[in-house]
């Protein structure tokens, strides 16, 4: 089936703290957004990338694609006002609704290529992979009344991304309004009764968003980029 990944960046990136959103913000000597478009190229040639980013910045990719001599085929989309409106609109520059489609983090430059395969594996055969990591710290619930209570840690996942679709389901599951339980796209996938399949992420798959997940991203490029 045609692949494709719409790679979501719409951020501000206002923790950060630095004067461009952290998605160009440079480390391994090019920026975040070029090393998770490599991931997923590298991964297959022959996923159709779309990169969601605001319109007011298309000039400024345009101009590191230059700087940097980035030569990734890619294709560029306007973002909305929210990720569910970015998302949408990644959605939308797809024809049609045969294929496969992950939808990623543009700030998680570290997701493994093995994670990106089986992605695309896993969705095919059920209609969605969603990327998930154990606990590894002791977990307690908090109560309206400010009360504690222990929690199974086994029974929980963080998410990550890439959440990989069947096309024509998550075309159907962002055709309805945006509400507030819509955290990622897996939650909206949901919403029509659908239930996700959870696969194994890698640990690296960081989501960049404060300056110590800068620190730990020239780390793990140091040792390697996974």
């Amino acid at each position: 089936m045609k692949k494709y990944a719409v790679i979501v960046a719409g951020g501000t990136g206002t923790r950060m703290g630095a004067p461009i959103s952290k998605q160009y913000l440079e480390i391994g000597a090019k920026p975040v957004l070029m090393h998770t478009l490599e991931k997923f190229h590298h991964a297959d040639a022959d996923i159709e990338l779309i990169l969601v980013i605001p319109k007011d910045d298309f000039d400024l990719w345009d101009s590191f694609c230059k700087q940097y001599q980035f030569a990734i085929p890619h294709a560029v989309v306007a973002g909305g006002s929210s990720r569910f409106e970015s998302v949408r609109n990644g959605l939308k520059a797809i024809d049609g609704d045969v294929g496969l489609v992950a939808v990623h983090d543009g700030v998680r430059p570290f997701v493994a290529s093995e994670v990106i395969k089986e992605s695309f594996l896993i969705a095919e055969k059920f209609g969605s992979a969603i990327a998930v990591i154990g606990l590894k710290d002791s977990i307690r619930r908090i109560t309206e009344e400010g009360e504690s209570h222990f929690e199974d840690r086994q029974l929980y996942r963080l998410v990550q991304t890439p959440q990989t679709f069947q096309l024509s389901k998550i075309k159907q599951a962002y055709e309805v309004q945006e509400l507030p339980q819509f955290t990622d796209d897996a939650t909206v996938y949901e919403h029509q009764g659908w239930q996700v399949k959870l696969i194994s992420g890698n640990l690296e798959n960081i989501k960049i968003t404060t300056p110590e997940d800068m620190d730990y991203a020239a780390f793990l490029m140091s040792r390697g980029n996974p």
